[in-house]
């Protein structure tokens, strides 16, 4: 194609055959030559640039070019060929290093877990850091007063060691869960001033036999160098339990971690400033030898708070929360009989969760009493039930609530509802727990067949009211509870004409497999005859007594049955108001 300046070239419209007649015209100044690429680039003398594909090495355009004398260039492309292939070999080098390292240093972490396998995993706290003190435990003054000589040991040590006393290597916390152990721990260190080790037995048990033990040693070569400083167990029946119980003998990895602590324990220089303390709310299944002298040699038990200590308590976690005045903690402390100090706690949280859905800014009453039925009932179920149903559910429980108010008094009736609650569809009555044999520990036979009565109390409010043939399963459960009270009687406590003897079968194995390796019939079948005669004449003198008591007061039980129906819930005032005037005891 001859040249035509009026006409520009570009990439678009230039082909190889343009190309040959533009040199052979003279149009052509210059030939930028790629081998490899099979394309030049072509300077024109108008100024144009193009680039036109070629077929590959071709020689005719070299041979045209070097005839027509065009400035010929060719670029060989080795050098940029070897470049881009180092940056490809360096790139690649890179990546496999970087992986290497990667690699490297998850082995390095893996290492590092291993040789740390045996390593104590006991959180140390420092004299700063131990904050808590005798005051923030209140409930407990027993069990304070018994651990001062403890702060007075770590405090004034050579005071002791002048009368040639010493103080026990090893104190057992028991008591039931949520009383306080932990805490108490924590105030002795804090009121000793002394560091806190503090570790849940739980930890030191692993999959392979050996790294238990060896955890135990390294806990206790820590604490060596910390001394003077306490050393806390928590829940230490997980590794104290009796050796070679239940079927096969035992753990081998828990019994030679409580071997170690054993050794451990015994170990321990006498006054060497190191106090190990333990908490545990099952005492029974703990190894004797961990219980001898010079290792847990004193039990302290945390029990429940008294009334009193319940007021301390709850003054203690209201104080961060915003109570209004006409709370009265003396009345919600006579009303929480049997709580601990944890359940306390979550009474006045909940208190505080219901004032906040109610919107208003201070915890009143009825806040905490929806936090109490919420907690001791349950959550209450908006499943209504007929009005047949609800007269005889309301016969049982008022029924319950007369005869309780017969053997115990009418200020035991806490509540009376037939409102029902996610998982039951029974009404409730709330009978307060004597809280003299809950302090005590002791048990009466008239306490015991007391129970019985107010548990067989509903059955015979439908027997009364309704006749023996319309009588309903609604007192199953009832019947089991005084079923049970009475075997105790006749087969524990020798409450009955069979004298003062025990048959009990333990029946609550605290190991399983210790009642297969002995024979399961310990009496004889003339003797579980008359055990079981005397079960049921328990349950039948009790349920004609309870008969009897709601006869006495039929008027009465109509009352209350009406009422409760219409208003569904009758609390302690209001039946202290129907009751008081007309009980006949």
């Amino acid at each position: 194609m001859p040249f035509n300046s009026n006409f520009p070239y570009s990439e678009s419209n230039s082909s190889y055959s343009d190309l040959l007649l533009d040199i052979d015209y003279g149009n052509v100044e210059s030939i930028l030559f790629y081998p490899r690429r099979r394309e030049v680039d072509v300077l024109y003398k108008n100024g144009e640039t193009a680039k036109i594909p070629i077929l590959y090495n071709d020689q005719l355009i070299l041979r045209k070019a070097t005839e027509s004398n065009l400035t010929l260039t060719i670029n060989n492309s080795n050098r940029d060929m070897a470049i881009a292939e180092s940056a490809v070999t360096f790139g690649l080098l890179l990546i496999f290093i970087t992986g290497f390292l990667v690699i490297l240093r998850g082995t390095s972490k893996i290492a590092s877990k291993a040789f740390g396998f045996g390593k104590s995993r006991a959180k140390f706290f420092t004299i700063e850091e131990v904050e808590t003190r005798f005051d923030d435990v209140a409930g407990v003054p027993e069990a304070a007063e018994e651990l001062k000589e403890i702060i007075e040991f770590l405090k004034r040590p050579q005071k002791l060691l002048d009368l040639g006393a010493t103080v026990p290597k090893g104190v057992l916390l028991i008591g039931p869960p949520g009383t306080g152990k932990t805490l108490l721990a924590k105030a002795i260190a804090g009121e000793s001033g002394v560091p806190f080790i503090s570790i849940a037995a739980s930890e030191f048990v692993e999959l392979f036999v050996g790294v238990g033990a060896s955890r135990v040693r390294d806990l206790f070569q820590k604490a060596s160098q910390k001394s003077p400083c306490i050393v806390f167990i928590d829940e230490i029946d997980s590794i104290g339990r009796q050796r070679g119980s239940g079927i096969g003998g035992g753990n081998d990895e828990r019994e030679q971690t409580l071997n170690q602590l054993l050794t451990e324990l015994d170990g321990f220089a006498e006054n060497s400033g190191v106090i190990v303390l333990a908490a545990t709310n099952r005492p029974d299944i703990l190894d004797s030898a961990l219980l001898r002298p010079g290792r847990f040699d004193r039990k302290i038990e945390v029990m429940l708070p008294d009334r009193n200590g319940r007021k301390k308590i709850l003054s203690v976690h209201s104080l961060t929360k915003p109570l209004s005045s006409n709370v009265d903690l003396n009345f919600w402390a006579a009303r929480t009989i049997g709580f601990s100090g944890a359940e306390l706690e979550n009474l006045l949280n909940e208190s505080a969760i219901h004032c906040a859905r109610s919107k208003s800014k201070e915890i009143k009453n009825e806040h905490i009493e929806d936090a109490l039925e919420k907690i001791t009932l349950g959550i209450r179920s908006s499943k209504l039930v007929n009005s047949n149903s609800k007269k005889l559910r309301a016969y049982n429980e008022v029924g319950r609530a007369l005869v309780s108010s017969v053997r115990n008094g009418i200020k035991s009736i806490d509540k009376i509802t037939l409102l029902p609650r996610i998982g039951s569809y029974t009404a409730v009555t709330l009978i307060a727990p004597d809280e003299e044999v809950l302090n005590s520990g002791l048990i009466s036979k008239k306490h015991l067949l007391t129970k019985i009565e107010i548990a067989l109390a509903g059955r015979a409010a439908e027997t009364v009211v309704f006749g023996f043939r319309e009588i309903t399963q609604y007192a199953e459960n009832d019947l089991k509870y005084a079923t049970a009270i009475a075997k105790e009687m006749v087969t524990k406590y020798g409450f009955s004409l069979m004298g003062p003897v025990n048959n009990s079968q333990n029946d609550n194995e605290v190991f399983l497999g210790n009642s297969l390796l002995r024979n399961k019939s310990l009496i004889a079948d003339k003797t579980a005859k008359q055990i079981d005669k005397e079960i049921m004449d328990i349950s039948k003198k009790a349920l004609n007594n309870s008969i009897n008591i709601i006869t006495n007061n039929r008027s009465l039980l109509d009352k209350l049955a009406d009422i409760l129906v219409i208003e569904e819930t009758i609390d302690n005032k209001r039946f202290s108001e129907i009751v008081s005037t007309s009980l006949k005891v």
